[in-house]
């Protein structure tokens, strides 16, 4: 189970409408929605993975003690939603050194795990996963083995693998199932909030039972808060991908945490390392 710990106005659906240079002036709900979700997960007794965004661990390190503190993993979600194709290795080499440290310093935990803004490590971009390798990460969780307008490697593997010859490295790309020869979303985000829960609860027992491999599940802070601001200047596709079914979203979730056994990223990786040998 994971988090990608970014606010309302820094998302991909946005990224046209809502430059950066704005970002300090805009109304932060992060931390309120995050304290929903740790509440959430004491309630389920669950533990999970929150890949957070430098640029929010810089404004709220008190949250980022609180997540520490209550047996949550901390892990980098980049500096601030930078796409990794948009940087370069130089550059991506600098977003997670500086992200890490933030989180680092704020929480006092180890930062090995990573995932890509928008899971924007493809086929654009294979030197991404050598500069995790080269800074010592043990894991990241940053492709989406589909077909997408914003995202997607449809080649690359659906459960880990190691992306770097000689390098402990490991790829938990985040969940597909398949249907009748197609490959589908399975592992949350617009794709769990849009769809009846029965599909995602059948997708996950598939790849849980009929493959026997674990599910890779993520959601935003954003998706439990209805009350966020609307942005009337965003394309139409974007509003109705980013406001749909906010209202639903916590009950579903709940739902989610009941139905399965959930842990955090770093024990998945654990077991697929040994796995993968």
């Amino acid at each position: 189970m994971s988090v990608d710990v970014e606010d309302w106005f820094q998302v991909g659906a946005f990224e046209k409408t809502i430059a950066r240079a704005q970002w300090d002036g805009l109304e932060r709900r992060v931390e309120r929605n995050c304290d929903a979700i740790l509440g959430l997960f004491a309630d389920t007794g669950i533990k999970a993975t929150f890949f957070t965004l430098g640029w929010v661990a810089q404004r709220h390190p008190a949250m980022m003690r609180r997540i520490a503190q209550q047996g949550h993993e901390i892990a980098s979600h980049g500096w601030d939603h930078a796409r990794v194709f948009t940087l370069g290795r130089e550059a991506f080499a600098l977003d997670i050194a500086r992200t890490r440290g933030v989180l680092e310093d704020a929480t006092g935990c180890a930062v090995t795990g990573y995932r890509a803004p928008s899971f924007s490590i493809d086929a654009r971009t294979p030197w991404a996963h050598e500069v995790l390798a080269e800074h010592g990460y043990a894991y990241s969780s940053s492709v989406a083995p589909i077909a997408h307008d914003h995202y997607g490697w449809r080649e690359a593997p659906r459960f880990a693998f190691r992306p770097v010859s000689g390098a402990g490295l490991v790829e938990v790309p985040v969940t597909t199932a398949e249907l009748a020869g197609r490959r589908m979303a399975a592992g949350g985000g617009g794709f769990f909030r849009l769809l009846p829960y029965g599909v995602s609860r059948w997708a996950i027992r598939q790849v849980n039972h009929r493959e026997g491999r674990p599910a890779a599940f993520y959601f935003h802070p954003w998706e439990i808060d209805p009350a966020q601001p609307r942005r009337k200047d965003a394309p139409l596709r974007s509003r109705l991908r980013h406001y749909t079914n906010l209202s639903v979203m916590a009950g579903k979730l709940r739902r989610l945490l009941g139905d399965f056994a959930w842990g955090r990223m770093d024990e998945v990786v654990a077991r697929e390392a040994a796995r993968l040998g």
